[in-house]
């Protein structure tokens, strides 16, 4: 049947200690004293954090590699799971179509550009069903659920445990936060950040569009939320002259 609910997300697994973790990490590069005693005298959130953020901001990125998170997702699309499977430094365990069948009319999200639409709405949800009718069809005639799969489209609803560390979650929270990415990974995106950020409310301002942490935008279309690169360059130049 449809469901064009949001994405579910669930933070289910990360560090208890994150942020003395990382302190730790940022302080042994630069301290001669022991990393077990650095992390257990480590007790001023304030002074951890200035260090945290001044080493990231430096590019120190390794230091936060040490964070390992995972989300439960579900009520998604396979178009929206074939971009973030896309991405590095990720490991995902997802609802397999060539072991689980298909029982009755399939669950999948109608795109919001389509579910505006009244007509081109009844279009879709009929050729779902058509889809839905041929697939159970194949199943019936004893074609494997591995084959049979072929015909279900990316508008499919799957789940997956997914997990990555800090680095890769900040990366892709910049690119998948930013206006120019498609809509429903946009928000499966933001449910992991905020899923997170609800219990370490200090990852707020890495967890943001790339413009909001760079100042600028990078993209070859910008969405206005922030001047264009080569116009702060522009502005700079004029003013030097």
């Amino acid at each position: 049947m449809e469901n064009n609910n949001k994405p579910i997300v669930s933070l289910i697994s990360k560090p208890s200690n994150m942020l003395k973790t990382i302190y730790t990490a940022c302080r042994t590069c630069y301290s001669a004293d022991c990393p077990q005693n650095i992390y257990n005298s480590a007790d001023d959130e304030e002074k951890m954090l200035k260090l945290i953020e001044r080493v990231v901001s430096s590019g120190h990125y390794s230091t936060i590699e040490h964070i390992q998170v995972s989300f439960a997702i579900s009520n998604v699309s396979r178009a929206c799971t074939h971009q973030l499977v896309r991405h590095r430094h990720m490991s995902f365990s997802q609802k397999s179509q060539r072991y689980v069948k298909e029982k009755g009319q399939f669950d999948y999200l109608i795109p919001p550009t389509i579910e505006k639409n009244p007509e081109l709405k009844e279009k879709f949800t009929n050729f779902m069903e058509e889809i839905s009718n041929k697939y159970q069809e194949f199943i019936e005639a004893g074609i494997p659920a591995e084959d049979a799969r072929a015909v279900l489209p990316n508008a499919t609803s799957t789940s997956m445990v997914a997990s990555l560390n800090l680095r890769e979650l900040i990366h892709i929270a910049n690119l998948r936060l930013c206006t120019r990415a498609q809509y429903e990974i946009r928000l499966m995106v933001k449910g992991m950040c905020d899923a997170l950020v609800a219990e370490e409310p200090w990852l707020k301002p890495y967890l943001v569009p790339k413009c909001e942490r760079y100042g600028f935008c990078d993209e070859d279309k910008s969405c206005g939320r922030k001047p264009k690169l080569e116009d702060l360059k522009a502005v700079s130049n004029t003013a030097e002259n």
